[in-house]
């Protein structure tokens, strides 16, 4: 008997029936090569589709419309809508707080982490802190940003697991009393725990691991302002403890901004922190006459 001839079975997926979407050419009409946020809007005028930011607002859209794997999100889309910032920080600043204040559909969630956690090292042994019990502004000796204490604890593992540390001194793990950990006798602990090296040696070694990943305290007694211009476009960027307050157009309406409370932020930290300590960087110090 003869065999029936095996048809293929098809896949199909948004990008293999992608089409180029027409209907936005109109909102690309006004889009500028400048730096700004965009916003891909659908039926629903409260939940945006998607919001990104770019240097270029109409090279990085234009992008989009080019691209077959985000035809789903394309097809949904009515409209795009953009706002002009004075350069890249601005455009992260203000892209992050969209994000977290709109939750568009194709966006990663973002949302304000209350388990975010850092590795504090006031002595040999790391401990696990929260920024809802310690201002992570101000504190010294804070090591890493970590969505929850198990995170932490894996980061810490995987520095020891580098760098021949101690579990049982960094307090993974409990030492018996007159006992090197077992990891010792494996040779995957230097020996601090049994004499084989100093423990001075042993924290060096740690610090030194531990470097890259050193939280920088707020360099500042109040709020600063940080300028950011492209062409006759100016922003004053206003933050605090590395939360960003706002933006103004002149230094006059930053007082308001600048006497708002503040505490830590975990993306005003990850965004800000190069450009604020960029010696080319326009800082204007807010506190110093207060």
């Amino acid at each position: 008997m003869a065999r029936r001839p095996v048809v293929p079975r098809l896949e199909f997926e948004a990008a293999a029936i992608y089409e180029y979407p027409e209907h936005l050419r109109p909102s690309l009409e006004a889009l500028p090569s400048l730096p700004g946020v965009y916003i891909f809007h659908g039926e629903s005028e409260s939940l945006p589709l998607y919001i990104g930011k770019s240097v270029n607002l109409r090279s990085r859209v234009l992008s989009h419309l080019r691209t077959p794997d985000e035809a789903s999100m394309l097809r949904q889309s009515r409209r795009i809508s953009w706002i002009r910032t004075a350069g890249e920080v601005g455009a992260l600043l203000l892209e992050a707080r969209l994000i977290k204040e709109q939750q568009p559909l194709f966006n990663k969630r973002l949302r304000r982490n209350r388990q975010l956690c850092s590795l504090l090292l006031t002595h040999v042994q790391p401990q696990v802190v929260y920024a809802k019990e310690i201002d992570f502004s101000h504190q010294h000796g804070l090591y890493g940003l970590f969505a929850n204490r198990r995170a932490a604890l894996q980061a810490l593992t995987s520095i020891a697991d580098e760098h021949q540390l101690c579990y049982g001194l960094l307090g993974l793990e409990t030492l018996s009393r007159g006992r090197g950990c077992f990891r010792s006798a494996l040779r995957r602990c230097a020996g601090a725990c049994c004499g084989k090296e100093s423990l001075e040696a042993h924290q060096q070694r740690l610090l030194d691991a531990l470097e890259e990943m050193q939280l920088v305290c707020w360099p500042w007694k109040g709020a600063v302002a940080l300028k950011e211009t492209c062409g006759e476009m100016t922003d004053y960027h206003i933050i605090r403890n590395w939360l960003w307050l706002g933006s103004v157009s002149s230094l006059e309406q930053a007082t308001a901004l600048s006497t708002l409370s503040a505490a830590f932020d975990q993306d005003g930290y990850k965004i800000l922190y190069k450009p604020l300590l960029d010696t080319r960087a326009e800082i204007i110090d807010l506190s110093a006459d207060s």
